[in-house]
């Protein structure tokens, strides 16, 4: 029975794996898949729903679908999300345009995010109360590893040389979301052959004949969610930023995004049955702890997306070789990740996440002050990602650690997706409106250049005004950029002091 289990919990974990993936590895190709879809680079404000629809449906399906695997059952509902996560890949792989492309990504972000939850609920199926916390820590790793490869992962695949066949590309950032067709049949037989087949049991038991009835499940809650978080991310979404942050439907779809938050809060106070039910939980403690995982998935995704493009637009390098100097961060946070959990265990939950945004917030900083003359700069690059990384990587077990210790035993499965959701709607609120601010910055900076013509001058001129258009260009991204990372040095300094009210040790 319990190699049974371990080889039920490597297939979870590879499925979260999977959706985890695909979560951050768009921000490796995001220039190339905008240049083929046709978005100028001097324009990649347009290139921002390719991320934030991927979250938009992973954050909005991650409750509801999990509750939905309690009535129909775990196998079903895995491969039902399977189909769908290799449905919207081909759709991303074949797009050439933006709402081909952005349709795909939202199809595997509402595919991705039932993952976690089901295989999460699986968990508590199959593991008693003791050794539940080993198997959640394991399905854990499997999703912060995801963030950690992904931009990696990318990186490489879309180094797989142009092949067209039958007039389809395979080759190139394209590759990155054939290769999901195989992966996902794979991982549908690995959870066939593992996975029991019989629908999960629902703790409600009827009183007549004592069999298990299936467990309600919240779809007002669930669509309110979903509603506020559309809201938010259309409000927050300027096609045209030139003279103005946010569009004319802006600040009125943004209200109408908050008032839905509020009635989405109301609802799960007073429904019987909740999306995320942590009743008994300490209320201050808890929502401190999930705001700081909020404040930590805006500065991760920001840093993931922007250092990227900051190594591919003021250095000049390639998808991989971008992705490579991203991996400074990465592979700080990672490992400040694991340090984290050995801190804690000394200094308490609440000091170390206080210290670890405290440190990403000086990261961040000196991020904010990086020359126009990256190259140039060496060392410090490197120094300050990995201060950036080491500060976020330290947050990571404390968060978790803490939210299980404010919950009841029984609820460490849903106060895990609680961690996860917390994360996930940070990176998306976060990204969409610290790049709505950065893109408007670029736009105002450059509004008053023309961009040099070929004509009625001679080469050698036509040369000297390009090379000054090409300087002022990445002289107007080093400052949107540099900007974004002290927005985001701030974001840090707020996650610091929420993490003041996190629980305290006991």
């Amino acid at each position: 029975m319990r190699r049974a289990r371990r080889v039920v919990l490597g297939a979870g974990g590879a499925v979260v794996l999977l959706a985890a993936l695909d979560a951050y590895v768009v921000v490796t190709v995001l220039i190339d898949v905008a240049e083929d879809v046709g978005i100028p680079l001097n324009h990649l404000e347009r290139a921002t729903p390719i991320v934030t629809g991927f979250l938009l449906g992973y954050v909005a399906a991650m409750p509801l679908l999990g509750r939905l695997s309690d009535r129909y059952g775990r196998r079903p509902l895995i491969h039902a999300c399977l189909a769908a996560f290799a449905l919207g890949s081909v759709l991303t792989a074949l797009a050439a345009g933006e709402v081909m492309v952005v349709t795909g990504r939202a199809v595997q972000g509402v595919a991705g995010g039932a993952l976690l939850p089901i295989t999460m609920a699986l968990i508590g199926d199959l593991w008693d109360e003791r050794e539940r916390p080993l198997a959640l820590g394991a399905v854990g790793a499997a999703q912060e590893l995801g963030s950690a490869l992904g931009p990696l992962y990318g990186g490489l695949l879309a180094g797989i040389p142009s092949l067209v066949v039958a007039g389809v590309e395979l080759g190139g950032w394209h590759a990155i979301f054939w290769i999901n067709v195989p992966l996902a049949a794979l991982a549908a037989l690995a959870i066939h052959l593992t996975v029991p087949a019989t629908p999960a049991p629902g703790p409600d038991r009827s009183p007549e004949t004592g069999t298990s009835r299936p467990e309600r499940v919240d779809g007002i809650g669930g669509a309110l969610l979903a509603l506020a978080l559309g809201l938010l991310v259309i409000g927050l979404y300027n096609p045209d930023p030139a003279t103005a942050v946010l569009p004319p439907w802006g600040p009125p779809v943004i209200a109408a995004g908050v008032l839905t938050g509020v009635a989405f809060v109301w609802w799960e106070i007073r429904s019987p049955v909740r999306l995320l039910d942590l009743t008994g939980a300490r209320k201050g403690p808890l929502l401190a702890t999930l705001g700081v995982s909020f404040l930590a998935g805006a500065a991760l995704l920001v840093t993931m997306v922007f250092v990227q493009l900051t190594a591919q637009t003021l250095l000049g390098e390639q998808a991989l070789g971008a992705a490579l100097v991203l991996a400074r961060f990465l592979a700080a946070l990672t490992v400040a990740a694991l340090l984290g959990g050995l801190l804690a265990r000394r200094f308490g939950d609440r000091a170390v996440a206080v210290a670890g945004m405290a440190l990403a917030a000086g990261g961040y900083g000196l991020m904010s002050r990086w020359p126009l003359d990256l190259a140039a700069a060496g060392f410090v690059v490197d120094r300050d990602l990995v201060i950036a990384g080491l500060g976020l990587g330290l947050v990571i077990a404390p968060v978790s650690a803490a939210v299980l210790r404010v919950s009841a035993a029984a609820q460490h499965g849903v106060a895990s997706a609680a961690v996860v959701v917390a994360r996930m709607m940070g990176m998306l609120i976060g990204i969409a409106a610290v790049s709505a601010w950065g893109f408007y910055r670029f736009q105002s900076l450059t509004a008053h250049l023309d961009t040099p013509l070929p004509f009625g001058v001679d080469p050698p001129a036509y040369q000297r005004r390009l090379a000054d258009y090409t300087a002022q260009v990445q002289a107007a991204l080093h400052t949107e950029y540099t900007e974004m990372f002290l927005v985001t040095a701030f974001i840090c300094v707020a996650g610091a002091a929420l993490a003041v009210l996190m629980p305290r040790r006991r």
